[in-house]
């Protein structure tokens, strides 16, 4: 039998977020929406429904439909010409569509990696993307993200862990929980460093491209910093060619987890290809349903308004978590501020034992009794139990009028106990 880890920051959730009169503040989609919003969104009047009520529920096209496919590709090639010019804009054959970006992980890691491998994994980030690998049989070291530098992944620490084994290198951006960004130059520099020992890179961009609380670039005041897609980049100079994947889903940014629809994309048509086989033996297709409301989500009429809507969102729920944390409980709390996603890792300190952290487990059930208040704990669910201590993981892009009052819960916690 496979040794499989439990998944603990999902145990976490399925466990507690269905409590009678539960303040929810620990999910990591933006506030969600639904059909109804999503034809509001669209500028263009005349179009169709999002669902083609006389089409045949068949299975659909296998792969996902050639409509949907295309506006994934078209959704990484945002930033192509700016990054790599040379690069050949991505396309529908680039795209697999999957059932969330969770399927598409484990579909990458089922066909990629196996006893025998070695894989890198930043670190914290989703358990998935150490625990899978692991489960395979392969050999996991972990790249410790560190809140001294704002949790960026310093590039001069991978020669420390990369074996001769090495297959894969696994990013996450933006990252979970911590909120932080890889800056365009420091995935350049990981990009060159696994072309040249012929690595693979997958990275997990299911929160992109919500890259909202970044500063301007230097050059303009009205040009972000927000870093492109893995596949908009190519190795610089003389390195070799390198394999990239993007995996990523209509759950987080778009506000439409109940979709589940995700995607694997990918410039290998020999990885693509082997992936496909994997899917055939978990899935035939995804549902016709989710397709035609996913490629409605993602079209030009919809998508712009979409983001910004998400986008603001973030925007203005950070700010009331920031009052939190820097402002008002500045004393008991600490953090890196997020730059992206929708996802804080804070700690707590409780001032009346002299400071120290607050054991987190302990702390977020406490706070779910007394208040009805739910957030994730750090070191269970990304610490192995062993790192974070104190911290908890916050998801600040629920309803405004949600974590408002969630806060406002938490500051008379805090005032009780902590202070």
């Amino acid at each position: 039998m496979v040794k499989i880890t439990p998944f603990e920051v999902e145990q976490w959730m399925d466990r507690y977020e269905t409590t009678p009169g539960v303040i929810n503040i620990a999910e990591t989609c933006c506030a969600s929406i639904s059909i109804d919003d999503l034809i509001s969104l669209n500028t263009d009047k005349s179009a169709c429904s999002p669902l083609q009520l006389s089409k045949k529920l068949t299975y659909g096209d296998i792969l996902g439909s050639e409509i949907l496919r295309q506006r994934v590709a078209s959704l990484l090639n945002r930033d192509l010409n700016h990054h790599s010019p040379g690069l050949e804009p991505l396309n529908a054959e680039n795209v697999i569509i999957t059932q969330g970006a969770i399927a598409a992980n484990f579909l990458t890691f089922y066909t990629l990696v196996g006893p025998g491998d070695h894989v890198i994994s930043v670190y914290p980030t989703y358990q998935q993307l150490y625990s899978v690998p692991e489960s395979l049989g392969a050999e996991v070291s972990l790249w410790k993200l560190k809140a001294e530098n704002g949790y960026v992944p310093d590039v001069d620490e991978l020669e420390g862990l990369v074996k001769a084994n090495t297959k894969l290198l696994v990013l996450n951006n933006p990252n979970n929980p911590t909120g932080a960004t890889i800056p365009t130059p420091t995935l350049q520099s990981i990009l060159d460093f696994c072309s040249a020992r012929n690595i693979t890179i997958l990275s997990d961009e299911v929160y992109s491209p919500l890259f909202h609380s970044l500063p301007a670039s230097s050059s303009s005041a009205t040009t972000s910093t927000a870093p492109p897609s893995i596949l908009s980049l190519s190795p610089s100079g003389t390195a070799k060619t390198c394999v990239t994947l993007s995996t990523g889903s209509t759950s987080k940014a778009l506000a439409l987890a109940g979709l589940r629809l995700g995607w694997i994309v990918s410039r290998s048509p020999s990885l693509l290809r082997a992936i496909a086989s994997a899917r055939d033996y978990t899935a035939i297709s995804v549902s016709q349903l989710d397709d035609q409301v996913a490629s409605y989500a993602l079209s030009p009429s919809v998508l712009p308004a979409l983001l910004e809507r998400n986008l603001d969102l973030a925007r203005t729920n950070l700010a009331l978590l920031t009052e939190f944390v820097e402002g008002k409980y500045s004393k008991v709390c600490s953090w890196v501020r997020p730059t992206a996603g929708t996802t804080a890792l804070v700690q707590f300190r409780n001032l009346s034992k002299g400071g120290v952290p607050v054991d987190d487990a302990t702390f977020v059930l406490d706070v779910l009794d007394k208040t009805h208040v739910l957030f994730m704990p750090g070191s269970p669910c990304f610490g192995l139990g062993t790192e974070f201590k104190g911290y908890v993981r916050i998801g600040y892009a629920c309803e405004t009028e949600v974590l408002k009052r969630g806060l406002e819960l938490m500051g008379q916690y805090v005032e009780e106990h902590l202070l």
